[in-house]
């Protein structure tokens, strides 16, 4: 604990050598990334309301008050599925030829208390999902039964650092998305969520010219139909500094991140085992607006540290601590037209390093393997296939709003291994040999979304993955995986607020 306290005391000293007079001032500096999924859902979550701007006139005075319900139903129909999907990891090799036809429910509630007991506030999160009509054995990414997300408690101090520039303290449960989400992120999109145990502490908000967001966190064990806990092997932890003072178009955001693990890797029980780590991953993440239109989002993540392997020597299971160096960096580059429809067109790369020898010496040699944290991986495939680790990705991509409330996004996306012996992680396929070659496949991708009323919103989409020569060389014809075809996803959801758009009649 001391190091992670160490950090958050260094950090502190940090934020308060940044918070001096001349720098304290009321003024909205923020500006969302236009980013494909890149920007962080808000703080509160987004279908929560301040009781006082819901459609109840007898609340107005209530602004104390934050209030959240919400309602998700998703159907989803998967051909060919590659992923190795029944226990929600990457340890299984079962696979079915048959379609599955999938129904997810999600139902979110949310209270929070500020102002009328500050600097004390807090916040209750809970969240209900279940799936029903799978093929394959329900897993943690879709079930999470009568479960608590967010339950902590917040000393809130508005102008402590300089007018409207607060300081905040936050310990208990909670979620977050960090930078651009791919290294921390709730994961909306997904049934259940990304959460976390420990303490929170972030001078300044968002709307200050500047603002630093540090944290030192346990990650919660989903458990399907029992209470979460949280992993107490492993700590998360860093910081993230926005800086936005020099520019009205730029944003530019250093950041720390750090994970250890105290592995257990000679327990009696295998399912308990576990390796020994600590990777410290310093990045530097730029985003803004330039010219006539245009925009980007630019985030490069440099990873060093230990990371442990367990290996068999006479006979015995003995652990290694190899060195850690990894890579990854990823670029996005829009211009959005003067046009009706609002037409947004991007290119994107992604990069992320993997591990260059299978064969390596047990005692020796290093892990190259990039670490994607709690990432999001929606922005990578909307078949939900790729992370940020061992990979070479370029997306072409158009959105526009053909009508009011009608949002349509469209893109093409190729994807290559970095290291040939290496895995194709989400998939569970690797060849040793690297004889398999490096291209994946690509994808095709479409999804409509329409604000049908205050309360209900609608989407539907799908999309098409065509398998590479890397990706048909690991089919099994018999016992799968199927990956000579192409497989086939395709959603329909609807959402359900009960607060509505929070403005008022």
């Amino acid at each position: 604990m001391t190091l992670y306290f160490y950090k958050l005391i260094s950090a502190t000293a940090l934020a308060l050598l940044l918070a001096r007079p001349g720098l304290a001032t009321a003024e909205d500096y923020y500006r969302p990334t236009k980013g494909y999924r890149a920007e962080p859902v808000s703080d509160p979550p987004p279908y929560v309301r301040n009781l006082s701007r819901t459609r109840f006139e007898q609340f107005r005075d209530v602004e104390w008050l934050d209030i959240g319900l919400d309602f998700r139903s998703r159907y989803e129909y998967r051909e060919n599925d590659y992923r190795p999907t029944p226990t929600g990891s990457n340890s299984s090799t079962v696979f079915r030829p048959e379609p599955d036809n999938l129904w997810l429910l999600r139902t979110r509630a949310y209270l929070g208390v500020k102002d009328i007991l500050d600097p004390l506030r807090f916040a209750v999160e809970l969240q209900d999902s279940r799936s029903y009509n799978g093929l394959y054995e329900r897993n943690v990414s879709d079930v999470n039964e009568f479960e608590l997300i967010q339950g902590y408690a917040e000393l809130y101090f508005k102008n402590l650092l300089g007018h409207n520039r607060p300081l905040s303290i936050r310990a208990g449960r909670m979620h977050l998305d960090l930078l651009d989400r791919r290294l921390i992120a709730n994961n909306q999109f997904r049934n259940t969520t990304n959460n976390f145990e420990g303490f929170r502490i972030r001078f300044g908000k968002r709307q200050n010219n500047w603002d630093l967001d540090t944290f030192a966190f346990q990650p919660v064990e989903r458990l399907k139909y029992n209470f979460d806990r949280p992993d107490e092997d492993t700590w998360v932890y860093g910081g993230v500094l926005s800086l936005k003072q020099w520019s009205e178009f730029i944003t530019i955001q250093p950041y720390f991140l750090g994970r250890k693990q105290n592995g257990d890797p000679y327990n009696k029980i295998i399912a308990n085992r576990k390796n020994d780590m600590d990777i410290y991953a310093p990045g530097l993440r730029v985003y803004g607006f330039f010219g006539s239109g245009f925009d980007f989002d630019a985030d490069i993540n440099k990873q060093f540290g230990r990371f442990g392997v367990t290996r068999t020597v006479n006979g015995q299971n003995k652990q290694f601590l190899l060195h850690h160096n990894a890579l990854a960096y990823s670029l996005e580059l829009g211009r959005t037209f003067d046009h009706d429809w609002k037409p947004r067109a991007s290119l994107y790369y992604g990069y992320g390093t993997g591990d260059k020898d299978p064969n390596r010496n047990a005692s020796s040699g290093s892990n190259e393997r990039f670490d994607a944290f709690y990432g999001f991986n929606q922005p990578w495939s909307r078949n939900d296939y790729f992370s940020w680790d061992n990979i070479h990705a370029p997306k072409a991509r158009l959105e526009f709003t053909p009508y009011k409330n009608i949002r349509i996004d469209t893109g093409y996306n190729a994807y290559w291994l970095q290291s040939e012996t290496d895995a194709w992680n989400r998939a569970n396929l690797r060849d040793l040999t690297g004889q398999s070659g490096s291209f994946l496949g690509h994808e095709f991708d479409i999804r409509l979304r329409h604000t049908l009323n205050p309360f209900v919103d609608w989407s539907l989409s799908y999309a098409r993955f065509t398998p590479g020569d890397f990706t048909k060389a690991q089919a099994k014809a018999t016992t799968g995986p199927f990956t000579t075809e192409p497989s086939n996803f395709f959603y329909f959801e609807v959402n359900l607020n009960a607060f509505g758009d929070g403005k008022p009649i």
